[in-house]
C-alpha cells in the first residue's frame, strides 16, 4: 500500500465524495474511525497523526481544533473549510493562481482548498489584475448563488426527498 489517508469529517458531504475516490484507489490505505469514535479527540489525533495525507472536511472552529493536533511533521493536510485560506504557513491549494504556486502547492504540508466561489472569483479577476487592467487595490463586490449541497448531508436527503418547503426554492 501507498499513501495512508485519513477523512476527517468523513460523514460530511465533502467527506462522503473523498471517501467515493479514494475507493477506487489501490495504491491509498483508508483510515477509518469508529462511528462511536467521531468526536474523540484522541483518536481522532491518532488517526489524523498516523495519516501521510488527512482531509479535514469540517466547519472552520472544528477544521483548526484539527490542525492543532498534527504534530506528526509528515502528516499533509488538506483542510475544504475556509478556517485556512488565508492563513500564514498554508498554502492556497489553486494552481492557476500564479506562476510557481503549482510548485508551493506540491512542496506545502498544509494547503487550503479554494472553494468553488472563491475559484471562480479568482480565475475571473487575477488575470485583470496580472495585465495592469484592475488596479489590485479595487474594491469588487461579486453575488454568488449556491445549490442545496452546500447545506451539507442533513439538508440534501430531505431536498432531494422532497420535504422541507423551506429548502426548495419557490416556483413561478
Amino acid at each position: 500500500m501507498g499513501y495512508r489517508v485519513y477523512v476527517d469529517g468523513q460523514e460530511g458531504t465533502t467527506g462522503l465524495r473523498i471517501n467515493e475516490y479514494l475507493a477506487q484507489r489501490r495504491d491509498v490505505e483508508v483510515l477509518r474511525i469508529n462511528p462511536d469514535k467521531r468526536k474523540d479527540p484522541a483518536e481522532r489525533a491518532r488517526l489524523l497523526n498516523a495519516a501521510n495525507v488527512a482531509f479535514l472536511c469540517l466547519p472552520d472552529a472544528a477544521s483548526r481544533e484539527a490542525a492543532a493536533m498534527v504534530t506528526n511533521p509528515g502528516t499533509c493536510l488538506i483542510d475544504a473549510s475556509t478556517a485556512h485560506r488565508t492563513a500564514p504557513g498554508w498554502a492556497y491549494g489553486l494552481p492557476e493562481l500564479a506562476r510557481g504556486q503549482r510548485e508551493k502547492i506540491r512542496a506545502a504540508k498544509r494547503i487550503a482548498n479554494p472553494g468553488c466561489h472563491a475559484s471562480a472569483f479568482i480565475l475571473a479577476v487575477r488575470p485583470l489584475v496580472d495585465a495592469g487592467l484592475l488596479d489590485a487595490g479595487a474594491l469588487i463586490t461579486a453575488t454568488s448563488i449556491t445549490g442545496y449541497s452546500g447545506g451539507g448531508k442533513s439538508m440534501i436527503a430531505p431536498y432531494e426527498a422532497g420535504g422541507d418547503a423551506k429548502l426548495r426554492s419557490p416556483r413561478p
